[in-house]
């Protein structure tokens, strides 16, 4: 076995990490799924996401990215699985101006649909990424079956998009992986203008809209499941930042649960392995996931205040059955922090929930644009210093002490 776990590639030391499983030392791979690519490759915010005038898209930028530091590379944020939708009757109308005064661009969109117009308006601030302003559904009872035009079933995938996405991947030494969302109050916040405050009244008022919005949701992603299990992926990512942060445990429980615990049930059954992203608080999540459905792994695991995660005592309470990722901070740490800063939390880290494996050395959510590259490569420096398999556990609390930690 010792033989074995030598020199592995990315590729299989995420994969065994992902597993629950001991690789060679431990992955590291910080969430830098955005800011760090953009900046990397001197693209414009809007040049970022279209790809019009550089035709880099976001995934290469990101495999770019993590190859100049030297990460295991985490790409699933980066790609979604490449849809083809059946064909519906709508029709989006695009408009896109400079406002001097606010030095952004505003962009908005009409919706044109057999049961009447939606619209929408986003501003992308010069350095940062679109937000969206005006968002499509301003009322649930009204606007829901106009919003469905927008969500066509998926009939299948892409598959050049995907093959040169894969390729790329494992041509570079990295796993394979892609995002699914899922439903709840996380996701549908998007859409809603009002956000969760929108959601909590039609969750009192309209629930039976809700849940229809639900149904709807699960079937295209039990669809998209399907597809995605066809795919030749090497792992799968359930997306849902904010889980229980933008809604309740029990409205989780509700909306969110269902599709995870059928969707991790069918990759479970193909051996593909599964992680879950929801940033926020995570702990009554982590119970959830473990003692209701089949997912793998999940992450950021936040520190407070932005979570509320104690990696060693996850990794003690649910450690045996869930693999980990996360958590440095990424302002106080990552952004703002020194080099020392991200030595010794990194350690920290490596410590709490390093031993026996599944873990993956990783911050709390995305870093910001900002971010230092030395606290970037510091992290890497770590995992190859201390990371390796048996850990050294007397070595790392020493070089902690030295830290002041």
């Amino acid at each position: 076995m010792e033989g074995e776990r030598q020199g592995m590639t990315s590729r299989r030391r995420m994969l065994t990490a992902m597993r629950n499983e001991m690789p060679d030392r431990v992955p590291v791979a910080p969430d830098i799924s955005t800011y760090i690519p953009m900046r990397h490759s001197g693209c414009t915010p809007q040049d970022f996401w279209t790809g019009t005038k550089t035709g880099i898209p976001h995934w290469q930028a990101y495999l770019d990215a993590a190859d100049h530091y030297g990460l295991d590379a985490w790409t699933a944020p980066a790609f979604g699985l490449p849809m083809l939708y059946e064909d519906a009757p709508v029709e989006w109308q695009h408009h896109s101006q400079l406002d001097p005064q606010r030095d952004a661009m505003v962009s908005t969109a009409t919706v044109r649909t057999p049961a009447g117009d939606l619209h929408q308006e986003s501003v992308c601030y010069r350095g940062d990424q679109a937000a969206t302003t005006v968002k499509l559904i301003k009322n649930l009872t009204t606007d829901f079956a106009r919003f469905r035009y927008t969500q066509p079933m998926p009939t299948g995938v892409d598959r050049p998009a995907l093959d040169t996405f894969r390729e790329a991947c494992h041509r570079r030494g990295h796993a394979f992986g892609v995002t699914i969302g899922y439903p709840g109050f996380h996701s549908w916040n998007s859409y809603v203008q009002g956000g969760v405050e929108a959601l909590a009244f039609a969750e009192m008022d309209t629930p039976e809209r809700l849940q229809e919005w639900f149904g709807w949701d699960l079937a295209r992603g039990t669809r998209e499941m399907q597809l995605a299990l066809e795919a030749q992926l090497d792992y799968l990512l359930f997306g849902g930042s904010g889980t229980i942060t933008m809604a309740s445990p029990a409205l989780a429980a509700k909306y969110a649960l269902p599709a995870l615990q059928r969707w991790s049930a069918m990759a479970k059954a193909a051996d593909l392995p599964t992680m879950l992203h929801s940033c926020g608080r995570n702990r009554a999540l982590a119970d959830m996931l473990v003692a209701e459905t089949d997912v793998g792994m999940l992450n950021p695991l936040e520190p407070p205040p932005m979570g509320d995660i104690d990696l060693a005592e996850v990794k003690r309470t649910h450690g045996w059955r869930l693999a980990l990722m996360g958590n440095l901070h990424t302002t106080d740490v990552m952004l703002r922090g020194s080099v020392e800063d991200v030595r010794r939390e990194s350690l920290k880290a490596i410590r709490d929930a390093g031993e026996g494996g599944g873990f993956i050395l990783s911050t709390g959510d995305q870093c910001g644009r900002d971010t230092p590259d030395e606290n970037i490569r510091e992290m890497v420096r770590v995992g190859e210093e201390f990371g390796a398999y048996p850990l050294d556990m007397a070595g790392i609390q020493r070089e902690i002490g030295r830290l002041g930690g």
